[in-house]
């Protein structure tokens, strides 16, 4: 046995893809002294507000540093309930786990129920994280292609959903608001896709949580279902509606008896949640106001954005609904520069100092020939940003 021959799990796993392109922007900032514009993070630039700071820095001065429930806190899962039940369905405490991260959430949630050869319904383009899990765990992603539009954006394939469900597929993927494409699906195309889950017996997980950052129309999330504790699984966080990234807490909603099982599951992985990190998480519940003008700036720069990409010739923009992306369609640059989008995001960080992260972490193929931009930055960077990449595709276009 070699040190270096490792197990089929993380052989199976190609790291955190959006990292390289930063990691990236970096080494060139450093050796030729460019300010780097990053529009690759995937993080509210706001520190988490005060009110929520104090809590926790309370929680440390009272001395509330020891182990918690697996479950997470009691008062903390009442607080989640309560604030889910005052939108959708009723919740109950014994119906929400807390975890360290939303991604822990669905790590726990696809390791609950993924077998080897079990296949998971995943849109294409999605969150590279969903895919990479379900591998690890021996299952198989089957991809369902979304729909295009050059004005209004991206859609649900749900004829295709239908069809690519066979004996083994165990769950189908859902994130809304969604990444990368920064699309709230119109609530008659979830309405269906809880529709079929339920009738194909297949879970439905759902990853909501940028359901806090929506600019126009109406978010429908499946708790408005009476019977989603026959088939969802929810997972939401704090990381992103309250800025709290680094804090490490997310959440998952599902039946009682699903609850306990994930408990059994975490007190062998991480045994609980950070103590003083959820009296944090409490606190944020009263910080709504302070979200609510977030909300409103990161719409202005969406604005912002939008209008300076509209100014680029030879790419094709819609405005995002959701979330904090934009997500550009760059194919005729590509063909016009012989370019992969990959190599085209890495000279755009070597000429221009400008980071985006190239559909193509989005698997498999719809993604090969758009950009991720997040505006998640102040808006005189977005403008100089959009500047530069623009002299960039000019230069490009130039026969």
């Amino acid at each position: 046995m070699s040190i270096d021959q490792f197990s089929f799990s993380a052989n199976s796993i190609t790291g955190e893809s959006t990292l390289i392109y930063q990691d990236y922007a970096r080494q060139v900032q450093k050796t030729k002294g460019i300010k780097i514009i990053n529009f690759g993070i995937g993080q509210p630039d706001l520190p988490t507000f005060k009110r929520i700071r104090e809590a926790a820095k309370k929680a440390l001065d009272e001395g509330f540093t020891a182990y918690t429930s697996a479950y997470g806190i009691d008062e903390l899962r009442q607080k989640i309930a309560d604030y889910l039940s005052s939108k959708y369905d009723k919740v109950k405490k014994e119906e929400v786990i807390v975890t360290p991260g939303a991604k822990t959430a669905l790590y726990l949630a696809f390791l609950l129920y993924i077998n080897p050869g079990d296949e998971v319904i995943l849109f294409d383009p999605s969150f590279y994280s969903y895919a990479e899990v379900v591998k690890m765990l021996g299952g198989v992603p089957v991809y369902v292609k979304m729909k295009f539009n050059e004005s209004t954006g991206f859609s649900l394939n749900l004829s295709d959903v239908e069809s690519k469900i066979t004996k083994r597929t165990k769950m189908i993927v859902l994130n809304n608001p969604h990444n990368p494409t920064g699309m709230v699906f119109d609530p008659i195309e979830i309405e269906k896709l809880m529709q079929i889950a339920k009738e194909r017996n297949v879970i439905l997980l759902s990853d909501e949580i940028y359901d806090y950052f929506i600019y126009e129309g109406k978010m429908k999330s499946v708790l408005e279902d009476p019977e989603w504790r026959d088939y969802v699984i929810y997972v939401n966080g704090f990381s992103k509606t309250f800025s709290m990234t680094g804090w490490r807490l997310g959440y998952v909603v599902a039946k009682e008896n699903v609850i306990k099982k994930m408990a059994a599951l975490a007190a062998n992985i991480y045994t609980c949640p950070t103590s003083f990190a959820q009296k944090g998480a409490i606190e944020a519940f009263n910080a709504f106001d302070e979200v609510k003008e977030m909300i409103a700036l990161f719409k202005r720069r969406r604005d912002v954005m939008y209008e300076e990409l509209k100014k680029i010739k030879g790419i094709q923009v819609y405005k995002s609904s959701g979330a904090f992306y934009m997500f550009p369609y760059v194919g005729e640059v590509l063909r016009k520069s012989n370019l992969s989008v990959k190599d085209f995001s890495l000279k755009l960080i070597e000429e221009k100092g400008v980071t985006t992260i190239p559909g193509e972490v989005f698997p498999l193929e719809v993604g090969k020939e758009f950009i991720r931009l997040s505006f998640a930055v102040n808006e005189d960077d977005i403008r100089e940003g959009i500047k530069r990449m623009k002299e960039f595709i000019e230069m490009l276009m130039t026969p």
